[in-house]
C-alpha cells in the first residue's frame, strides 16, 4: 500500500477543529503527482471517467461521490481513508460554496458520510 506524505494542508486526525476545509483539487493534483500525469484529462483516462467530470469536480460544480471515491481507490491503492483526508471537510454535512463562486448557490453538493 502506498502513502502520500502528509502536508500542512492535510488533517491529522478527526476533531472538526482541526480539519481542513473541502478542496477536492488537493485530492486531484496529489493523484496526478503520485502517477505523474500531465493533466486532467490523463487523471480522466485513469479512473475511466469523461475529462468534464474532473473539471466540474475541479470547479466545484460536481462532488467526489462514493463511485468516483472507490475508482481512485481501486486505482491509487490509498485507502478511503486517506483520499478523504486529502479532500477535506468531511465533517460537514453539506459543502460550503467556495470564495471563488461567491454568493452561488450549490445546492447539489452533498457529502456521503459513511
Amino acid at each position: 500500500m502506498t502513502t502520500l506524505p502528509i502536508t500542512q494542508d492535510t488533517p491529522t486526525n478527526n476533531r472538526l477543529d482541526d480539519q481542513v476545509p473541502y478542496d477536492p483539487n488537493r485530492l486531484l493534483d496529489a493523484l496526478i503527482k503520485k502517477f505523474r500525469l500531465k493533466n486532467d484529462g490523463e487523471l480522466a483516462q485513469l479512473l475511466e471517467v469523461h475529462p468534464t467530470v474532473i473539471s466540474k469536480v475541479r470547479h466545484y460544480r460536481f462532488p467526489i461521490g462514493a463511485t468516483l471515491l472507490i475508482s481512485m481507490h481501486e486505482v491509487s491503492g490509498l485507502t478511503i481513508a486517506e483520499l478523504r483526508a486529502l479532500i477535506g471537510g468531511y465533517g460537514k454535512k453539506l459543502a460550503t460554496t467556495p470564495p471563488a463562486l461567491g454568493e452561488k448557490k450549490i445546492e447539489s453538493m452533498k457529502f456521503i458520510n459513511a
